[in-house]
């Protein structure tokens, strides 16, 4: 990951990206940070709560809190009457962060954000990438909101497609029906309508 753009994919689970940055970066000056989107949290996952998360990761990480975001948070609360950091203030401290060091950002299913905060989390993203050029972001979504996102981080973006064949699922289901602890329960002909049905339900998602 040697670009400074965000890699936009097709698929809907990061993970194993995640824990491949975790490897690499382990005992280095790096963070790695990731948040998943999930359409039954839409309403509590808004971008000032999902930068929030990130802002929490990368200062979790540290093991202790940098002075310059200490001191931001201790002007922020005593102008706010003690309320939550807005999500102007959230920006300007993972700009600070993100510009002292590598950082890796994961959004995991990133059109099951709301379509307004994802506006507003596009913006952000714009303004801490625009500061930080060390800073990676991955985001896997499917692909009808391509354009959207090409759009929001114009000339930022490497798209990849990543996508299962039909027979890619067919030997996945014939790997989990051999796992079966119960083979007896199945003859040869359920396993055959099996094997037509599921791939021809799902090969499109």
């Amino acid at each position: 990951m040697e670009r400074s753009e965000p890699v936009l994919t097709s698929g809907d689970d990061s993970s194993l990206v995640v824990d491949r940055l975790y490897d690499q970066s382990r005992g280095q000056n790096v963070a790695v940070t990731c948040f998943y989107f999930d359409f039954a949290a839409r309403k509590e996952q808004s971008a000032t709560n999902v930068l929030g998360a990130l802002l929490k990761q990368m200062i979790g990480g540290t093991g202790a809190i940098p002075e310059e975001i200490r001191q931001t948070l201790r002007e922020q609360k005593e102008a706010s009457g003690g309320r939550r950091p807005q999500l102007v203030d959230i920006v300007k401290m993972l700009q600070l962060i993100t510009s002292s060091q590598r950082t890796y950002i994961c959004i995991d299913a990133l059109d099951e954000c709301a379509a307004a905060q994802r506006f507003r989390f596009f913006d952000s993203l714009k303004e801490i990438l625009a500061k930080s050029p060390s800073a990676r972001v991955f985001m896997t979504a499917r692909p009808h909101i391509r354009a959207e996102i090409e759009k929001r981080l114009a000339g930022r973006v490497e798209n990849l497609s990543v996508g299962s064949t039909r027979d890619d699922i067919i030997s996945y289901l014939r790997v989990r029906l051999d796992e079966d602890e119960t083979p007896d329960a199945m003859d040869d002909i359920l396993e055959e309508e099996i094997l037509e049905k599921i791939p021809e339900n799902v090969s499109e998602m």
